[in-house]
């Protein structure tokens, strides 16, 4: 394939990324309003909250993980094919939930019928998947010094490594509750989550919050170093957030 057929593919796939991104974002947002009009509980396996919270997060970190690897130093049509299994993965994710959440039904550690068990280890699978393809990015972003403005590459560095924290947090989340589940404790499983819950949902989004901190930045007219401290400085404060909840989640273990 030609340089520029590569480049191409390359720029179709961010635009198809993009797009799943806010089609995620949306559905997220539809079913805040679906709970709005229909109620019934916020928490617990079976709500409302699922595929809100999903839709919005897994949108959200598509969106932000096609527009971050763009500064990482890595061949165009390698980054495409893992962007675009990431996407297909965010949607396997978000569209098992929300199948779940309608059919008014657990999504996750659901082994009560063999369709409900297929869509919760399907779900199990994605998640895998997931480590897998963010682990290769965050690879190469300490492995090649990443592109951008000042405090970028720091920025990128920091949010990766905090990012496969809520991934491994995620996966300590779901093999507990699978083991719960298939030793005969479903509503253990389902609770066994809880205290990873805020770890989790703090870590996945320092890989938005620092990049475009330090994007923003570079419109202002500090210098270079005042910039890098900035970035610095929140880099530091995320870290310690993520800290606290970590300590949190091994107290209420």
């Amino acid at each position: 394939m030609w340089r520029g057929d590569v480049w191409r593919a390359a720029r179709r796939s961010e635009r198809l990324c993009y797009a799943t991104g806010a089609v995620l974002v949306v559905s997220g947002l539809v079913h805040l309003g679906v709970f709005a009009v229909d109620g019934g509980p916020w928490e617990g396996p079976v709500s409302w909250r699922k595929p809100f919270t999903f839709g919005l997060s897994f949108g959200l970190t598509l969106i932000a993980i096609t527009w971050v690897t763009s500064y990482l130093r890595m061949g165009a049509r390698a980054r495409a094919v893992l962007l675009t299994l990431f996407a297909a993965d965010c949607v396997l994710e978000v569209g098992g939930i929300t199948l779940q959440a309608w059919r008014r039904v657990p999504s996750h550690f659901n082994m009560e019928s063999p369709f409900n068990t297929s869509v919760s280890m399907s779900l199990a699978v994605g998640g895998a998947l997931l480590v897998v393809i963010l682990s290769a990015f965050a690879v190469i972003s300490f492995t090649r010094r990443p592109e951008g403005p000042t405090g970028m590459p720091l920025a990128l560095r920091t949010g990766f490594a905090i990012l496969l924290i809520g991934l491994l947090s995620g996966a300590a989340m779901i093999a507990r509750g699978v083991i719960l589940t298939r030793t005969g404790h479903q509503a253990a499983g389902y609770r066994s989550t809880a205290s990873v819950k805020p770890l989790h949902g703090v870590s996945l989004h320092a890989i938005l919050v620092l990049p475009a901190l330090a994007w923003l930045l570079s419109f202002t007219p500090w210098s270079p170093r005042a910039r890098y401290r900035a970035v610095a400085a929140a880099a530091g404060c995320y870290a310690a957030a993520v800290a606290g909840a970590l300590v949190w989640a091994v107290l209420k273990y």
